[in-house]
């Protein structure tokens, strides 16, 4: 028998399950979560267009069927599409994270994909932190490289492949201060096996991403923002 039978498959995935987290954990992870959930609404709502509105729901459904599809990865785990980075350049970090935010309560109420009582926990890891995160650095990166195409691939390869490293390091933190596994062992597993599962998360971010510039280069967030700001003058 394992030193630590949690280390499987369950744990070695990003959605946290019931009864993984303590409540001092649970508790404040919520309050982040609907602390910038609350802010998010608000800043769509006097920020955004109507126009914006149909292209989050099309992104959500998106990153909701992009996330069913599973990778193997060897030791009996797989990987799956996240979708943070994606949303926030698509829609930008507000809009994004609360699409995200939606994504996951659907998930964890109608498909039980991670705890319900750890929803919190889950958004606030996978849905505020790769996408604010993401996109932030995706910005950083495109600013320093260039808004050409080889800019926005450079920037979506590695803020993508960042957003799932940084969300599992997190996730690794929250499960050894709730006492569930040890900080080192945790870390190692998590971040491990996360920094294989961002590759394909950087793939398909990518490959997203470049198709929409060359067919649609307004949707993109930064783009829509840029245009909009030309058509005021």
């Amino acid at each position: 028998m394992p030193l630590f039978p949690i280390l499987n498959s369950q744990f070695l995935a990003m959605h946290i399950p019931d009864g993984f987290l303590s409540l001092p954990v649970l508790g404040v992870t919520w309050i982040c979560a609907i602390g910038f959930i609350s802010i998010a609404l608000k800043q769509v709502e006097s920020d955004y267009q109507d126009r914006a509105v149909p292209l989050m729901g099309v992104c959500g459904a998106f990153i909701f069927a992009a996330q069913m599809i599973n990778f193997p990865i060897p030791g009996g785990t797989s990987g799956h599409l996240l979708g943070g980075t994606l949303a926030g350049i698509l829609l930008g970090p507000w809009a994004g994270a609360l699409v995200m935010s939606v994504v996951f309560m659907v998930q964890g109420f109608v498909f039980q994909d991670g705890g319900i009582t750890a929803l919190g926990a889950n958004i606030f890891n996978m849905g505020l932190i790769g996408t604010f995160g993401g996109y932030y650095l995706f910005r950083t990166v495109r600013n320093l490289v260039g808004h050409e195409l080889r800019g926005i691939i450079v920037g979506t390869a590695i803020a993508s492949w960042f957003s799932v490293v940084v969300a599992s390091a997190i996730a690794a933190i929250q499960l050894a201060i709730s006492g569930t596994v040890p900080l080192l062992i945790g870390m190692t597993a998590m971040v491990g096996w996360h920094v294989m599962i961002g590759v394909g998360e950087a793939l398909v971010t990518v490959s997203t991403v470049t198709f929409i510039w060359r067919s649609r280069p307004d949707l993109l967030y930064s783009s829509s923002k840029r245009i909009n700001s030309d058509l005021s003058r």
